[in-house]
């Protein structure tokens, strides 16, 4: 494998995965608030599902984000057959109960390797960041996540789709992540690598500004087998 100096990571499914009890307590919640015609909590988890899906199919197909406000409209929408005043719903009022939800049953790391082998890449001197899709979950929320995790610290800056109001695979937010990366260090392209568990949006976008990938999980690779890649910068420098 070559040596890196750049390491990007994706976040969901790479680094993080979700908590079970999160998707419950947050049905549960639509279940007995937004619920006018008493649907199954389970079909609440599926709209859930449907909405989810069909967010990030449509962010990476057209490379721009859709906001946690609209997807949750799009949940209340199908809970209640589309027979609903949406403009009555108080969305600042809701995201900020879901945001409190989320860090009360906070996503988890994605295996117990995660933090060593961000702690062991970072040792080699090496610079990191996050570049993450977001859907349900803002940006900002995540840092706090990240924060609570205790792997804030290994990145050098973190970017997401909501903020940067684009998603992956677009050309131009891998384009933004290679911005920052020469404003806090001088590598080439083939010093950088993004890792990741899509292989449309990360493996296929990373592709599009000429660097290199890894997909990891999603094939059954763990995201360990970077520590071979680490211990050969640690050899190089």
């Amino acid at each position: 494998m070559p040596t890196y100096k750049h390491y990007s990571f994706d976040l969901w499914l790479t680094l993080i995965k979700s908590n079970p009890l999160f998707k419950q307590q947050r049905a549960l919640y639509f279940h007995q608030n937004y619920n006018t015609l008493q649907k199954p909590i389970e079909e609440i988890e599926r709209n859930f599902r449907e909405v989810d899906l069909l967010g990030n199919s449509i962010n990476e197909a057209t490379g721009k984000n859709i906001d946690a406000e609209e997807l949750y409209l799009m949940v209340i929408a199908l809970i209640n057959d589309s027979q609903v005043a949406l403009t009555n719903i108080d969305l600042p009022a809701l995201l900020v109960t879901m945001d409190e939800l989320l860090m009360e049953h906070s996503p988890v790391l994605y295996s117990d390797d995660t933090a060593e082998v961000l702690s062991q890449l970072k040792q080699t001197g090496c610079t990191m960041n996050i570049l993450s899709n977001t859907g349900f979950i803002k940006g900002s929320v995540l840092r706090k996540v990240l924060q609570k995790l205790q792997i804030s610290q290994y990145f050098d800056f973190q970017l997401y789709s909501d903020e940067a109001g684009m998603s992956k695979p677009n050309k131009a937010f891998f384009e933004l992540m290679l911005t920052r990366i020469s404003a806090i260090t001088s590598v080439s392209l083939n010093q950088i690598i993004h890792i990741g568990d899509n292989p449309k949006a990360d493996i296929w976008g990373a592709g599009t500004v000429g660097i290199n990938s890894l997909l990891v999980n999603s094939n059954n690779i763990p995201i360990k087998n970077l520590i071979q890649n680490a211990a050969q910068n640690v050899l190089a420098t």
